[in-house]
């Protein structure tokens, strides 16, 4: 008796051991092809990055007047591409502008301080932009540094334009794919992960 008795709990261990070992190998290939879906998002996504040149209130407040006035003068140029090649272009060929941009703020703010705008590939954490969550990684980015850099950052989304208006980006494919990643099943969980996997991987995040 006590012997069947102690057969049955090795089956039941055994069981159980076998049961939670296909649930994670579910999970984790539903994990794996969230991933290659966040490849996606990364891939088709061109950001804006403006550092500020400290933490000082009156940094961060300026830093806000050079995004406003980048996004007033030269965000609608965002609205034309219809591919994350040709926006990294437009990118590349509005550098000139988005700096003057940034540099009238400056002056208009009363600020002597340098600015620059590259056109660079970075980590972001995650983040979220109104009712979206973009997931941690590797991005094309444009740049803008005020100052020593030093400061509190600020991000969006340029192209698709949602920076500028998340109406104005609706039709574009890659918005299609930020909407629909976001809204998988179990969504926060498994980009939880896949910011972990990053990490994990060596990956420096950007200043907060």
């Amino acid at each position: 008796m006590k012997y069947k008795k102690r057969r049955f709990q090795l089956f039941t261990r055994l069981d159980l051991a076998v049961l939670l070992g296909i649930v994670l190998a579910v999970f984790l290939s539903n994990v794996a092809a969230f991933g290659q879906e966040c490849d996606a998002v990364r891939a088709d996504v061109v950001r804006l990055h403006i550092l500020a040149n400290s933490d000082s209130p009156a940094d961060q407040q300026v830093k806000l007047r050079v995004r406003d006035r980048i996004l007033a003068d030269v965000g609608g140029v965002f609205a034309g591409p219809q591919t994350q090649a040709d926006a990294k272009e437009t990118a590349r060929q509005n550098l000139p502008a988005i700096e003057s941009a940034a540099r009238a703020a400056l002056d208009e703010a009363g600020v002597d301080a340098p600015v620059r705008a590259e056109l660079c590939r970075m980590y972001f954490t995650t983040r979220q932009y109104d009712d979206l969550m973009l997931p941690a990684g590797d991005y094309d980015a444009v740049r803008v540094t005020i100052g020593e850099g030093a400061g509190h950052n600020w991000w969006c989304v340029m192209y698709p334009p949602i920076c500028v208006s998340a109406a104005m980006a609706e039709d574009m494919p890659a918005f299609e794919e930020i909407e629909t990643l976001n809204s998988e099943p179990l969504f926060k969980p498994k980009l939880a992960v896949v910011e972990v996997f990053e990490k994990l991987f060596g990956k420096d995040t950007d200043p907060e």
